[in-house]
């Protein structure tokens, strides 16, 4: 799978993701860095990735926003900090099969996970 990282996941995510065998979109250090949400979701649709963040927002407007997708995860923990986002994307990677992403989003907590499916609109 290709993940296009935000700007507020850890640089550590690519080689977590690259030793999985999954290729990496990071737009940090280039002209498209600081783009609004809608244009770097967009970025990540342009390049058929799953959409990788900390920011809750996506989780409430992607599913309103569009019916088709390749996935977004958002991480949405207490203590958000690189050890614990590693852990928690190490854990989806490890649970969930990239058949079960497409049009979906993931909205990972300390304990919880919600998804909706965008294409259906059900959570």
């Amino acid at each position: 799978m290709i993940f296009f990282l935000d700007e507020n996941i850890p640089k550590i995510a690519e080689v977590v993701l690259r030793n999985q065998g999954h290729q990496t979109i990071d737009i940090r250090g280039t002209n498209k860095e600081g783009l609004d949400d809608h244009s770097l979701f967009e970025l990540a649709l342009e390049n058929k990735a799953v959409f990788l963040t900390t920011d809750r927002d996506f989780f409430h407007t992607i599913p309103f926003s569009y019916l088709k997708h390749y996935g977004s995860i958002v991480i949405n923990l207490s203590q958000p900090n690189r050890k614990n986002i590693i852990e928690k994307l190490t854990w989806f990677l490890e649970n969930i099969t990239s058949n079960n992403i497409e049009n979906k989003i993931f909205l990972l907590r300390d304990n919880t996970i919600s998804v909706i499916d965008s294409s259906k609109g059900k959570k």
